[in-house]
């Protein structure tokens, strides 16, 4: 079974050509690593699977629902962006409210969850990234990777079928990277669907079932990961590659 399908997705912005025919499939419970240059359209790949940019032609198909040309019923959208998960590289803690409340918030305001079964939600979540000690501190008494881990918890508190990554790490000091790469490691184990946009190719050629190398808004090569990084079939990957043995990636 898949749980994402990407059928010859396009997306455009103005002239400017950001996903030209990007066809993808990711079987329940796979882990996909997405790597290449900034401006590939990794990250915008992310934003159409989670509806949260129109696509101008193809389709996706996604936990159930389906992403065609022109959007889709705000309803809709927000039916499925319960069912996908998705961190970004900013971690997005409201300030004011604490752990346990900003993990709480979504499912009282948005799955109408009774306040004990969301607290319950937020302890369960907490314990599963390591942070339950922190479930009454608030946002600005927490290290970036603590951060980063609430803004996982907060994601798998609404019991998504998909998550996406997008460049988690990429603001975190290597200290903090590890506490947040151990993190998603953990989630690939216990079966999560996933898709990561990383730098971070070693983790990638460790966690991930399959790794694809986007160039110039196109899928450029995909495969297991193992075999992308140690015989990788395009010039392109080759450099890429080699610029991140270079820079100690």
């Amino acid at each position: 079974m898949y749980a994402v399908q990407l059928n010859d997705v396009k997306k455009s912005y103005g002239a400017l050509c950001v996903l030209n025919g990007v066809s993808l499939s990711v079987k329940t419970s796979e882990v996909i690593a997405v790597i290449g240059q900034s401006g590939s359209g990794k990250s915008t790949m992310l934003r159409c699977i989670n509806g949260l940019e129109a696509i101008q032609g193809g389709s996706i198909q996604v936990a159930g629902y389906e992403i065609v040309p022109g959007g889709g019923h705000h309803k809709n959208l927000r039916s499925l962006r319960q069912e996908v998960g998705m961190v970004f590289q900013s971690y997005n803690l409201f300030p004011h409210l604490n752990v346990a409340e900003n993990i709480m918030l979504a499912l009282r305001v948005v799955k109408k969850t009774g306040k004990d079964e969301a607290w319950e939600a937020a302890r369960s979540t907490l314990q599963r990234v390591g942070l339950l000690d922190k479930s009454g501190a608030y946002p600005d008494e927490l290290s970036g990777g603590q951060q980063q881990r609430v803004a996982i918890a907060r994601s798998l508190a609404m019991k998504p079928k998909v998550m996406l990554f997008d460049e988690v790490t990429s603001a975190l000091d290597p200290q903090l990277t590890g506490e947040v790469l151990k993190t998603i490691a953990e989630l690939a184990e216990s079966g999560m669907t996933m898709i990561l946009v990383t730098h971070e190719m070693g983790f990638a050629r460790q966690v991930a079932n399959t790794t694809v190398f986007m160039h110039q808004g196109k899928i450029w090569e995909q495969g297991p990961s193992k075999e992308i990084f140690s015989e990788p079939r395009t010039e392109e990957l080759r450099r890429f590659i080699q610029a991140g043995v270079e820079s100690g990636k």
